[in-house]
């Protein structure tokens, strides 16, 4: 059994069972027509659900909770719609990457979170009160001496 594929060209042992594959497959780039369709699909459910919020609250007898939770319900049949979708695949993806990585994230400590806060406090303040103070010359010089020439 030959195995065609860069581990015959670098000379790498062909085995039997031996694969070559990337772990991540590269994705056609490119969007077919059902997922465009499911894509408009989402857009016009999602505006149905704006449209009725307006149209149901002319004359008053619903009230605007029940038309919020209308809209909700679209907003969720929409992005449900959405997700089945190479872009929303590639959301999903991302959204679960995103969240790997914020495992690995080494967040302070409660002390360090409150010491850098009064730091960023107190360096505030004195800028602000350099600021302050640098108006209050400038002012001084521009109206008093500079206006009275």
């Amino acid at each position: 059994m030959v195995v065609a594929g860069s581990a015959a060209r670098h000379g790498m042992p062909l085995t039997p069972g031996h694969q070559c594959m990337n772990t991540k497959v590269e994705q056609p780039k490119g969007t077919n027509a059902a997922d465009i369709g499911k894509l408009v699909l989402a857009v016009l459910v999602l505006a149905a659900g704006i449209f009725a919020y307006s149209w149901l609250g002319r004359d008053g007898s619903i009230s605007s909770s029940v038309r919020l939770l209308g809209v909700l319900a679209a907003l969720v049949v929409a992005m449900a719609i959405a997700a089945f979708t190479a872009l929303g695949r590639r959301v999903r993806n991302f959204i679960a990457e995103s969240q790997f990585e914020m495992r690995k994230v080494v967040w302070p400590t409660r002390d360090e979170t409150i010491k850098t806060t009064g730091i960023i406090i107190v360096v505030v303040v004195v800028l602000s009160l350099l600021l302050g103070l640098i108006d209050l010359i400038l002012k001084s010089v521009i109206l008093d001496w500079l206006l009275k020439l």
